[in-house]
């Protein structure tokens, strides 16, 4: 075998971060980093070019770890037959690796065990001796945003941040995932300029690009989070990304209550007949259609076709997160069959199983399931019932507070429709507390007023909505 890249101290071979590598071979460790540049650039095929690697290094256990890794973020049960094969691979030639690649070994065979907390832990430690070890930073920041872990999404980063500079490669990278982090943590200052400094490093980083959007969503910076995203288009716009920026990008146009231009982003961008669309796109398409739903616009026939494509996963129980957008597209397309096969799966899951999704499942997905389910049929009340309880646990779903959001909005809409107005008011006035500059929040305190018979703060609200939308 040829030499290999050798780490800063001079120990044997290693990444072009000075992180150790059990495979001494130099064209293996470099073509794994291009495939480690794909996921973090969500550009390109990183599975693919892993798959052309091991063809011809089958032995390259931490190309078989990174493949193995790198699917556990899908959250998809048709690729966990591929995670099992590559934690397999990986086991056999464990002999032969360092202390490193036993730990990232380790948190992918918790993960496949159900133990996604777990899986954290494992990535922590090995994050904990190689400081540099950018899959493991990336790892455990993106598990943290899906099991809802807030304040770990960003101390992640904080642990390490101090040991980077522009002198290390993938510092970009770093300072996105510190960017979502902080931003999910409300330091919204901190978290754009982080971003921001990302985007003059590497203009073409997707997940910056996110950062910075998500923060002008909770900023309620409709105008200017639109202009943001035009500017920089041409870049996010070719990633593998892109579809989940397009939702961030209708968002900033619902909150000025343009309709049609929301509709031309969902039926330009986030329809997709392809067979191969991931759950991340089927995902942000629901979530979409249920705020218009909420706003009570026809739709047409957006959520036959969308139910349609999520039937076939109506009882994979893996991810509450999933179950509950596949919900909003039978309760809303009427699919009484699929929603009663999901509740039952669900049901029998959590009273037999005892992984992560379990908690996650019990305590906010079922609920919302059914809360979806009486707000189609009308049950407002027990709509606000069944989450009246849960909102403030709502980060337990995983995700992030722009994608939550829909549990706290279909709340709101359930509680004046049910004509609990005081209720109403107060949930209208947090919303605004924390983005005051939204439209349709100001539209929520005017009509908690009306129902209340209070024409003129009614009329003060509409005011504000008003100028915001002229705005």
């Amino acid at each position: 075998m040829p030499s290999g890249v050798t780490s800063a101290m001079g120990i044997g071979p290693a990444d072009c971060r000075g992180v150790p590598v059990s495979y001494a071979d130099r064209d293996a460790i470099e073509a794994l980093e291009k495939a480690h540049e794909c996921a973090l650039a969500f550009r390109g095929d990183a599975i693919g070019l892993t798959d052309d690697i091991l063809r011809e290094h089958p032995n390259f256990i931490m190309a078989h770890l990174f493949k193995g890794a790198w699917l556990t973020q899908a959250m998809e049960t048709r690729i966990y037959s591929e995670m099992v094969d590559a934690a397999n691979k990986a086991e056999a030639l464990i002999g032969s690796a360092n202390d490193r690649e036993r730990g990232h070994l380790e948190a992918l065979q918790a993960w496949l065990h159900g133990d996604f907390f777990g899986a954290v832990q494992k990535w922590e430690a090995v994050l904990t001796l190689y400081p540099k070890d950018l899959l493991a930073l990336q790892l455990v920041h993106l598990t943290d945003v899906l099991l809802g872990d807030v304040v770990g999404q960003r101390d992640v980063v904080a642990r390490v941040f101090n040991l980077w500079d522009e002198s290390v490669p993938g510092y970009e990278y770093v300072l996105g995932f510190y960017s979502f982090g902080l931003e999910e943590n409300r330091d919204f200052f901190l978290a754009e300029e982080m971003g921001r400094q990302s985007l003059a490093l590497r203009p073409d980083n997707p997940y910056s690009v996110h950062a910075v959007a998500h923060v002008m969503e909770m900023q309620g910076r409709q105008a200017g989070g639109i202009r943001f995203m035009a500017d920089h288009q041409d870049r996010w716009g070719t990633s593998n990304f892109a579809n989940h920026l397009w939702w961030h990008k209708s968002l900033f146009h619902l909150d000025l209550g343009d309709v049609d231009g929301v509709l031309d982003i969902y039926d330009n961008h986030l329809r997709n007949d392809d067979p191969q669309t991931t759950k991340y796109e089927e995902l942000d398409a629901a979530a979409l259609l249920w705020r218009l739903k909420l706003l009570d616009i026809d739709t047409g026939d957006r959520w036959a076709a969308l139910a349609e494509r999520w039937e076939p996963s109506a009882q994979d129980t893996l991810y509450a997160f999933n179950d509950v957008h596949a919900m909003m597209t039978f309760v809303s397309d009427e699919r009484e069959e699929a929603q009663a096969k999901l509740l039952s799966a669900n049901e029998r899951y959590v009273e037999s199983a005892s992984d992560a999704n379990v908690a996650m499942s019990r305590e906010i997905g079922i609920p919302f399931c059914l809360a979806m389910q009486h707000f189609h049929k009308g049950r407002y009340g027990a709509c606000v019932d069944t989450l009246l309880p849960v909102r403030y646990m709502t980060h337990r779903l995983g995700g992030s507070f722009a994608q939550r959001d829909i549990i706290g909005w279909t709340l709101l809409e359930a509680a004046l429709r049910s004509r609990r107005f005081d209720l109403a008011l107060g949930l209208a006035n947090e919303r605004c507390a924390l983005k005051p500059t939204s439209m349709q929040n100001w539209t929520y305190v005017k009509r908690a007023f009306q129902g209340l018979g209070d024409r003129d703060n009614a009329a003060r609200a509409d005011a504000r909505a008003q100028s915001l939308k002229a705005a």
